[in-house]
């Protein structure tokens, strides 16, 4: 049987910023010197964060929409274009060889959209088809690797996926509502893409065995992403960690017994961090080693949430750091709106 196999991974990072820096500069002025924001901030497990536009340098908090995506259309194609070049570099191959871009995104929208600008600028052979996957937030990375596997293995060609997120260019204007603080606590910009190819040709990477999708919709105000007049407005609620440590089990345990598998049997896990309690729920409902989740945690500490990019982070942090050695399991977990929490499993060959 046919497969796909991941062979490439490639990122791209605008300039960064500290979180201390970032709250005392910025801030602490803009949540009223609050002590509630203050503790989110330091409590949050991020130490640095990237963004196009720092609020350091320029306060884009009062800002049309209009202008918010008139910026994302000026960055996000840069650092697309960088982390899909790099991703093919690394899986050794060039622009003429993809068959289809998909791209996922949550933070900008434009037409023609960002699909359109990459195969210009990328020079895609004409008749490489595009997917744009829009809106569904963090997991999106997990339900587009599906549909890129889907056409990697029915018609036998590589494929590229990249996420692209731009979290900064919504800044909201200040309030004293704790997930707003929270939001703009943890989120972050980033580009990640990854290269797919057919599994029966040589060559290493991470065969794709399977993916799985559960939705809770009696939760789905828990998390929520609206287009505003002044920007996209984040709404995250407390409970969002102990909904998720519900499923988190079941949904795992289900994708790894289709194949003989137990979570005991993984030997790397890239899980989205949403935050250090989502980090943490996992971790205990899963019964994981204290250290399962450093490559989580660092990404994390080192880059924030950068909502559908940051699995794919964490998936590059495991492949560089992980020690991981022919046929150990991997699964890459995600969570967002809905509340929905999507997984896959990847096997070392």
């Amino acid at each position: 049987m046919v497969t796909a196999r991941v062979t490439g991974v490639g990122t791209a990072l605008p300039p960064a910023f500290d979180q201390e820096e970032v709250w005392e500069g910025y801030f602490r002025a803009h949540f009223g010197g609050s002590r509630v924001a203050e503790r989110i901030f330091r409590g949050s497990g991020v130490d640095r964060r990237h963004a196009v536009v720092s609020p350091l340098d320029e306060d884009l908090s009062g800002e049309s929409t209009g202008v918010r995506m008139l910026r994302y259309e000026e960055h996000a194609p840069v650092l697309g274009h960088t982390a899909v070049t790099a991703a093919l570099a690394s899986a050794g191959l060039t622009t003429a060889d993809v068959g289809q871009l998909t791209i996922a995104s949550c933070t900008g929208y434009t037409a023609p959209g960002l699909d359109v600008r990459l195969a210009a600028s990328l020079d895609l052979p004409v008749d490489a088809r595009r997917l744009l996957v829009g809106h569904m937030g963090c997991y999106a990375a997990l339900p587009a690797l599906a549909a890129t596997t889907d056409y990697v293995v029915a018609h036998r060609r590589p494929a590229v996926l990249l996420c692209v997120e731009l979290t900064s260019l919504h800044l909201q204007p200040p309030t004293a509502d704790p997930s707003q603080v929270v939001s703009h606590a943890l989120f972050s910009d980033a580009a990640a893409a990854i290269v797919l190819q057919p599994g029966d040709e040589p060559g290493g990477g991470l065969e794709i065995l399977g993916t799985t999708t559960l939705t809770d919709t009696t939760a789905q105000d828990h998390m929520t992403w609206r287009v505003t007049d002044l920007g996209f407005r984040m709404e995250l609620s407390p409970r969002v960690p102990d909904v998720l440590g519900k499923h988190v089990r079941p949904a795992v345990e289900d994708l790894l017994g289709g194949h003989g598998l137990v979570p005991s049997d993984v030997r790397g896990w890239a899980v989205h961090p949403g935050g250090p309690r989502i980090l943490d729920t996992t971790e205990q409902e899963l019964d994981l080693s204290a250290d399962a989740l450093a490559h989580s945690r660092r990404v994390l500490r080192e880059h924030g949430n950068c909502s559908s990019a940051t699995v794919l982070l964490v998936l590059d942090e495991l492949l560089a750091r992980g020690g991981l050695r022919p046929g150990d399991p991997v699964v890459a977990m995600a969570f967002g709106p809905g509340l929905t929490l999507c997984a896959a499993l990847l096997r070392v060959t």
